[in-house]
């Protein structure tokens, strides 16, 4: 015998209001629709925060990267771990900078990212490459040239013209601290979202719109840059390590020598001596520690100097990972030298 709803629960059911039964049956749907755009997102792997940031930036809306350096680590003594092996294994594009900076993946890009698209950014068409400085205490070249950074608007500067781009040089030949350039991070981006294109064509409109969004950003950042350290970049300072030749050629400031020469090379007393030694000649204001690196040898280079201490950290490895965290690398630097040199 077919049984039916009696008058009252007739009467219930079809005072039930649509928007209350709507979504039941509408939340399937969306969990549904958004796994498929999860599954649809590539997976994308990248080397080191600053590269890490403009990829998350170009694929906002669309997934995710993973990062293979984070958190402190620096890809100077970087050892690949297990899970890092299993990204590269799954990765449908792979993003590193070269094996200049990034020597430890070398090898493992052959062995585990055969099924990868691997875009190399230190080819970036447009890049400006800087050679390597002779030694860590570089004293200035003596016809200025090294210091002739750019205005805002980007005037006389090597983008502009093409020069200081060498696409034959060796791997290492050149100073690998490549995105320490707004203009770097530019050419670096195009290359980003055209590998991004050509593995997902269904998001290409989502790419291109993020990267021209990224583009402006990054215009606007030089700009403000070059207004926050123009007051101070005439005042000469010492570094860690040699990392921030881009940064110094595009504004004009005046990196007057290194306690190391490589991160990975403590340096000896005779070392730290030669230094304590500059500080007085040069009249340096300011000795930048980084963040994952012994800082007590900062405070042995400016005993008995006027030279004040800072915090530079050119690989981000005190920051948040994420498509912010290039402006913020940036901005950091900037008001970081802003700070010590203003005030010494």
């Amino acid at each position: 015998m077919k049984r039916t709803l009696g008058p009252a629960l007739k009467i219930l059911a079809f005072k039930i209001p649509l928007a209350f039964a709507l979504p039941a049956l509408a939340v399937p749907a969306l969990l549904f629709a958004g796994s498929m755009r999860a599954a649809d997102a590539p997976v994308v792997v990248t080397s080191i925060k600053p590269i890490h940031s403009l990829v998350a930036a170009i694929m906002q809306g669309v997934g995710e990267p993973e990062l293979i350096v984070d958190g402190a680590a620096s890809p100077h003594t970087y050892s690949l771990k297990p899970s890092n092996a299993r990204a590269l294994q799954e990765a449908k594009v792979i993003f590193w900078t070269g094996p200049g900076l990034e020597a430890f993946l070398e090898k493992p890009l052959q062995a585990l990212g055969s099924k990868a698209s691997i875009a190399e950014l230190d080819h970036a068409p447009g890049l400006v490459k800087l050679p390597f400085r002779e030694g860590g205490a570089f004293e200035p070249h003596e016809d200025g040239d090294e210091h002739q950074g750019a205005s805002a608007e980007g005037e006389d500067h090597d983008h502009a013209a093409g020069t200081g781009h060498d696409d034959d040089h060796d791997h290492g030949a050149f100073d690998t601290h490549l995105w320490l350039d707004p203009m770097n991070a530019k050419a670096m981006a195009a290359v980003i979202t055209t590998t991004l294109v050509a593995a997902d064509p269904a998001n290409a409109l989502t790419y291109q719109a993020n990267a021209k969004a990224l583009d402006d950003k990054l215009t606007a950042l030089d700009k403000e840059i070059a207004a926050t350290v123009a007051p101070v970049k005439d005042k000469p300072f010492i570094v860690f390590h040699d990392a921030y030749q881009y940064f110094e050629h595009r504004y004009g400031i005046r990196v007057a020598g290194s306690i190391t020469v490589s991160p990975e090379t403590i340096p000896g007393a005779e070392r730290v001596s030669e230094i304590h030694r500059k500080v007085g000649e040069l009249g340096a204001t300011c000795v930048f520690a980084e963040p994952q690196f012994e800082p007590r040898l900062v405070n042995v280079v400016i005993e008995g100097t006027n030279a004040r201490s800072g915090v530079l950290d050119p690989e981000a490895a005190t920051l948040k990972a994420g498509p912010d965290l290039y402006f913020t690398l940036m901005r950091g630097i900037a008001y970081s030298m802003k700070d010590c040199l203003s005030s010494a």
